[in-house]
């Protein structure tokens, strides 16, 4: 931070040990907290914020209100800027060890060129709860008609106290601007603990150290000693003030680099330089000779020594894109905002700047970000899933990412905002809201601002729009069914592919739908691919006569049916259940009536006969009109559960109730009367002799294997499971014995070493006795595996004699 005036690198470098050394030279002055003062101060320590983490929100806060402050009077009086004329806020922490090598104190500075304090105003502001003179600062610029009133964002809090919730002991060191009312002024320090009922204001006895400004020296309590580590401190200020403020954030850090040593002897450097006199007693006519063996000499290895680094790190270098006009901030801006905010090295898939009121009256500015894809853990269970990238600010200050009972619904919890309001009523720890009405408000605003994104998407980049399906297409599937206010703008986002299409909405799927057709027809089965169903022999003849099917694979599609159940007053008909009713029946010629009473009237011996060998596996069996060229199929009836829900029911742990075992059992049989296969059924069963004429027990046996196989078939190609698997499989053995001219009685080998007699006994080996018996092969290069997350590795650096070099410590010069 060259930048930076020498003095800001100085005042951050000493520690609460000057204080304790130089204050009892300075004559003190002590004070009571006011009253009930100290009771509510011990209730802001323990008990007010639900997380310490917001004492750096609350004293960088305080920090911008007094550099505002500097701002706005150094409009009417620039005498106020000497001192300092760099407006900044820095941060510094470290750990100091005593004699003995432990732990014994932490130091924390938080230091800005601000406007200063008094005497009088350290004891007014600090000395008293939740008085950080912001209110009566605004007052007065208002009443001097002071051009604006700036960004004073520390009308509300308790700023300053929240430093105790982390420390034991606390020391602000501050000296007041110069002004025509004080021009030498002089550097006060504040001191107080977190268990005393007072405390005590003396002269800085370093003198002025700072120029301007305040600086805060934080002495951590033994289980806040992580804020003493740059990380912890830059997670801190990137969550809840990285836009906090304009003026810039700067941490410092340090870092360990390995320079050349330069302070090595001069005569070591020249040891093995030839002399002039050597040179010239060489002839000039000798012919130097170099043996071509002899290895060259290694060039002088150069040591090197551990330097520590110091340097400021900008923490806030991002700046708060949503405050500004959309028409100015480019493509690029917002994606790197969006990546550097939320941590995500994938480009946003789209984004929405815009600015607003709520009904209320409070004004915000938002931006809007839909992720390229989405996190696992979204999908583990969407519904359980909790918000957590809407960063609702206040003025550029992150409150919460937590709105209650007024979070976004589930399907909508992914989506990334950030809400900044211009003004909103806090409660005093600034970590809820007093009132949730703005929140509900919010929450409509945003959900109106998600649709219409993803409905301008689709009607303007039809392109992009193929990408969100990819992302987002079972997101507007859940947000059907849970979302019923916006139920109809999602099932409108919603696409599935077809029979006759890759891609369909169900508007466009309306629009193509036969005269007469009052359904809108489907076929379900998760797991499956689109060309999976469209062989299917559910949709046989809708194929056939052109009607289009929406086929759909996904587990959720099948939820999304069944809670929609319509669109637009047209119904859903699974086409894998019976009653297919394809809408022209009125319209049918009567030789198509009288050709399906025919076949049920043809077909009667066979169905009944079917019908007593599927008992317990089906309820009925009749003749198809869906089917084209496969022989039969098995459909659920209306009640009942398809093969898809079946196995999605399966899943599900819990007491199944008797009304769904009657719905597995509700199947019918439908078979096909133009099916060579069927015809060829019939004719045998119809040349079975009749009882009186004689059983020929060896034909029926026959029939009713075929009969077996036929009906396992028909469950396992309609996506049902078969009773029993092994009786199956031995039924198809043996119609494969047969085909392949194999005796179906000749048995297989089934000889098989027996296992060794029982032996109880246990042989306990110790792993040592264990590793010294294993037979462990010649090693080859290359043959072991890679553990590599059980391989650590330890370095140390050691001197020319061979001793261990201590790394260098992190320490302050004082």
């Amino acid at each position: 931070m060259r930048f930076l005036r020498p003095l800001l690198l100085t005042v951050s470098v000493f520690s609460a040990h000057v204080f304790a050394q130089t204050a009892g030279d300075a004559p003190k002055q002590k004070h009571d907290y006011q009253s009930d003062v100290a009771r509510l101060r011990k209730i802001v320590i323990n008990s007010l914020y639900s997380h310490r983490d917001v004492f750096l929100r609350e004293l960088i806060s305080n920090a911008n209100d007094a550099l505002e402050k500097l701002r706005l009077t150094s409009l009417t009086e620039k005498e106020v800027l000497s001192g300092a004329e760099d407006l900044n806020i820095t941060i510094k922490a470290w750990k100091d060890e005593d004699g003995k090598g432990h732990l014994v104190i932490t130091g924390n500075i938080v230091t800005d060129t601000g406007i200063g304090m008094t005497p009088e105003e350290l004891t007014n502001n600090l000395g008293t709860l939740a008085k950080s003179g912001t209110s009566e600062f605004l007052a007065r610029a208002e009443s001097t008609d002071t051009t604006g009133t700036g960004n004073l964002i520390g009308a509300f809090g308790l700023g300053f106290y929240s430093s105790f919730l982390v420390a034991d002991h606390v020391y602000v060191s501050s000296l007041a601007a110069k002004s025509s009312t004080n021009p030498e002024p002089v550097q006060y320090v504040f001191e107080s603990s977190a268990d005393e009922s007072s405390f005590e204001i003396y002269p800085d006895t370093r003198g002025n150290t700072l120029g301007r400004g305040t600086e805060i020296t934080m002495v951590l309590k033994e289980d806040a000693l992580e804020y003493t580590d740059p990380q912890k401190i830059t997670e801190l200020v990137d969550k809840h003030s990285s836009f906090s403020t304009a003026f810039p954030i700067y941490l410092f850090t340090q870092r360990i680099e390995q320079v050349p040593d330069e302070e090595e002897p001069a005569a070591e450097a020249g040891a093995d330089d030839s002399t002039p006199e050597s040179d010239a007693a060489v002839d000039e006519d000798e012919v130097l000779v170099e043996d071509a063996d002899e290895p060259a000499k290694a060039e002088k290895e150069v040591k090197t020594k551990s330097v520590a680094i110091d340097e400021w790190i900008h923490m806030n270098s991002q700046p708060p894109i949503w405050m500004r006009d959309p028409k100015t901030v480019t493509d690029e801006e917002y994606e790197l905002f969006y990546q550097a905010t939320y941590k995500d090295f994938d480009k946003p898939l789209a984004w929405h700047h815009f600015s607003g009121d709520t009904a209320s009256g409070v004004s915000f500015r938002a931006i809007i970000y839909f992720p390229s894809k989405l996190e696992e853990s979204y999908w583990q269970n969407p519904l359980d899933y909790t918000m957590k990238d809407v960063r609702l600010m206040v003025k550029r200050v992150f409150i919460t990412s937590d709105f209650g009972e007024d979070a976004l619904p589930k399907w909508a919890n992914w989506v990334k905002v950030v809400v900044d309001a211009e003004d909103l009523p806090l409660n005093v720890s600034r970590e809820t809201l007093q009132s949730t009405n703005f929140l509900k408000q919010v929450r409509q605003i945003l959900l109106r601002h998600i649709l219409q994104m993803f409905s301008r998407i689709q009607d303007e980049e039809p392109e992009k729009f193929t990408e969100v399906q990819k992302v987002y297409g079972n997101v507007f599937k859940i947000g059907a069914v849970e979302d019923t206010r916006n139920r109809q703008r999602l099932v409108s986002l919603t696409r599935f592919p077809t029979n006759q299409r890759n891609s369909t909405s169900l508007d466009e799927y309306l629009t193509n739908k036969k005269l007469g057709q009052k359904q809108i027809f489907y076929l379900a089965d998760m797991g499956k691919t689109v060309d999976n169903l469209m062989k299917s022999v559910f949709i046989e003849k809708l194929n056939a006569r052109g009607y289009e099917v929406l086929l759909l694979t996904e587990s959720l599609d099948e939820i999304f049916v069944q809670n929609l159940r319509a669109y637009k007053r047209v119904q859903f008909q699974d086409v894998a259940k019976a009653g297919l009713v394809f809408g022209d029946e009125e319209t049918s010629s009567l030789d198509e009536e009288q050709e399906e009473k025919d076949y049920t009237e043809e077909y009667k011996p066979l169905l009944d006969w079917l019908k007593a060998q599927a008992e317990g596996i089906v309820r009925d069996v009749v003749v198809s009109n869906r089917l084209v060229t496969s022989s039969c199929a098995v459909v659920a009836d209306m009640f009942g559960y398809t093969a898809n829900v079946e196995r999605m029911l399966t899943g599900h742990k819990g007491k199944k109730a008797a009304i769904h075992e009657f719905a597995k059992k509700a199947k019918t049989l439908e078979i096909n009367p133009r099916s060579p296969l069927m015809q060829g059924l019939l004719h045998r069963v119809e040349s079975l002799p009749a009882a009186e004429e004689g059983r020929d027990v060896e034909a029926e046996e026959e029939l009713v294997e075929v009969a077996s196989v036929l009906i396992d078939g028909a469950l396992v190609r309609s996506g049902f499971s078969v009773p029993d698997s092994n009786e199956f499989f031995g039924r198809v053995d043996r119609i494969l014995r047969r085909s392949l001219g194999v005796s179906e009685t000749a048995p297989t080998d089934t000889t098989v070493r027996p296992a060794p007699p029982v032996d109880p006994e246990v042989n306990e080996v110790s792993p040592e006795e264990e590793l010294a018996r294993a037979d462990w092969p010649d090693y080859v290069p290359g043959s072991l595996p890679r553990h590599t997350e059980q391989v650590h590795w330890e370095v140390e650096e050691i001197d020319e004699e061979g001793n261990v070099v201590e790394p260098p410590s992190h320490h302050d010069e004082l």
